[in-house]
């Protein structure tokens, strides 16, 4: 078995697939559909949207396998996210590279694979829409040209996605993204017994910025602190602009390690502004609530008594 390569390219690729938050998600009709046309399409047993992660290919829909990952290592599709276009194999047991592959000489008995590459709006390759089956078989071009068309409509489903829970000013999750991603949030901290804390930052005297320097310099305010923000947290963390000049986010800790987080944001934003010789400060108010399941059975209830501690701290001010 030959594992796959890495493409060139791969921290960038894989720094793209993470920011868009669609790794580890429940199922969505917009890609299920979008599967089971193409399984009906190819008279297949199997079709997936898989997406490629560091260590593993991870199934965001699945039509007739039951599990939701394989190892990258053993994945047909690592090897199709390095090709420019279809990768095809028409006998697994006949190709070198997959004979003694588990996936082939195991209870899934792939022999046929074809996959397209799912390109990200930047260009980077995410994973593959692809079709398996256990019995050796050709591909016609007009088969190809139908899988090519149904991988375009999941890259448009990604592009749409992205838009709509991103926000374009900051390049932070919006609203609507903050409230999938936060429910999600919400629900591992639940399952996992982990802490999970609420900050909810408004910052000071934003409005003087617009009306003295402009809406321009104003933006730029707003860059500057959605950027030393996202320096200042995880990966793991979830950091949205709810709106205006209202910024909020999850971290996975505990109340005192996430103060640690907000004082260190707090110096690097203050670092910042120097540095970059501004004529203002760029300052918040950040309110702090550690998720309590009883107390918030759901995200805004969290949101809402994090914005209470928040405004307390700023009349308090």
């Amino acid at each position: 078995m030959k594992e796959p390569e890495t493409p060139v390219n791969e921290e960038g690729r894989l720094k793209v697939l993470h920011s868009l938050k669609i790794l580890d998600t429940d199922n969505e009709e917009r890609f299920d559909r979008i599967t089971r046309i193409a399984r009906t399409l190819f008279q297949a047993p199997i079709a997936l949207f898989s997406l490629v992660d560091q260590e593993r290919q991870w199934f965001k829909s699945c039509i007739g396998v039951d599990q939701t990952e394989t190892p990258r290592s053993v994945s047909f599709c690592g090897h199709a996210i390095l090709e420019n276009g279809t990768f095809h194999i028409p006998n697994a047991l006949e190709d070198e590279r997959f004979v003694d592959n588990p996936l082939v000489t195991g209870p899934m008995q792939v022999r046929f694979y074809i996959g397209q590459p799912i390109m990200a709006p930047g260009g980077e390759c995410l994973g593959t829409l692809c079709i398996l089956d256990t019995k050796p078989r050709g591909i016609g071009q007009d088969a190809i040209a139908a899988l090519c068309d149904l991988a375009k409509i999941v890259e448009s489903e990604i592009a749409s996605l992205h838009m709509a829970t991103v926000d374009r000013l900051t390049g932070l999750s919006n609203r609507r993204g903050f409230e999938i991603l936060g429910e999600q949030a919400l629900n591992l901290s639940q399952r996992t017994v982990a802490p999970l804390t609420c900050v909810f930052f408004d910052l000071n005297k934003f409005k003087p910025i617009n009306d003295e320097y402009g809406h321009d310099e104003g933006d730029k305010a707003l860059k500057i602190f959605s950027e030393e923000l996202l320096k200042a947290v995880r990966e793991s963390d979830i950091v949205a602009r709810l709106g205006g000049d209202e910024f909020v986010a999850l971290i996975n800790s505990d109340t005192e390690l996430t103060k640690m987080v907000v004082d260190r944001f707090n110096r690097s934003l203050a670092a910042r502004c120097t540095v970059e010789n501004l004529p203002y400060k760029i300052e918040s108010c950040a309110g702090m609530m550690r998720y309590d399941p009883i107390e918030h059975p759901y995200l805004n209830a969290l949101l809402s008594a994090t914005d209470k501690e928040m405004y307390k701290l700023k009349r308090g001010r």
